[in-house]
């Protein structure tokens, strides 16, 4: 079972304040902020947030890349363990917690799938490759040139809902919260930008 006990001892002020690099605390995600609490304080109780919500999901990405359970959560406490010791790296002007952390799992992976001893001959697997190929690379980019499009089209209300709440994982409370709007209103504001985006993707994508 995945714990959050993977939290090591370490010296309170080990990382010090990181002033210089500070941008409005409303403009940033839940999840960035306990990311900077824990880069900045080494707040524990953040850091425990952050690994309820990112260890099931990092789990459930290393089981779809074809590790075992044990071996999965092993590579969860792992990149957990080193969210907490590369806190200090973490700049929100250049990627959100979400991203950063999931790049620091993708690389574990990667470095796991190159330390893997091979297998005899006969009983080799067929190895999944972790680089996408050129067509993936460029299938990629149309698709998020198609969404960059599709959100482009929309009231810039509801862009800004979406956005917020798919792109920087901020719960539909805390939107209200940081617009002074009504809870009812995000929500409707979300459902309609929904169902307008899937009407623009169909009309864009070939």
């Amino acid at each position: 079972m995945l714990r959050s006990t993977v939290l090591p001892l370490v010296d309170e002020g080990a990382l010090g304040f990181r002033g210089e690099d500070q941008q409005p605390m409303d403009d940033l995600s839940e999840l960035s902020r306990d990311l900077i609490a824990v880069r900045d304080s080494r707040d524990r109780a953040a850091f425990g947030r952050l690994f309820d919500h990112f260890a099931p999901r990092l789990k459930a990405m290393m089981l779809r890349g074809g590790l075992r359970d044990g071996t999965a959560e092993d590579v969860v406490q792992d990149v957990m363990l080193a969210v907490w010791h590369k806190a200090g790296q973490f700049d929100p002007h250049r990627a959100d917690a979400a991203g950063w952390i999931y790049g620091i799992a993708r690389n574990r992976r990667i470095d796991m799938a190159r330390r893997r001893p091979l297998a005899q001959p006969d009983e080799m697997p067929e190895i999944e490759s972790l680089e996408p190929d050129a067509a993936q690379i460029i299938a990629l980019q149309q698709e998020a040139r198609h969404l960059a499009d599709a959100l482009a089209r929309l009231a810039p209300e509801q862009a800004e809902a979406l956005r917020a709440a798919y792109f920087d994982d901020i719960p539909h409370s805390r939107i209200s919260e940081m617009t002074g709007l009504p809870l009812g209103t995000i929500k409707s504001r979300i459902r309609l930008g929904l169902e307008r985006l899937r009407h623009e993707l169909r009309t864009i994508a070939p």
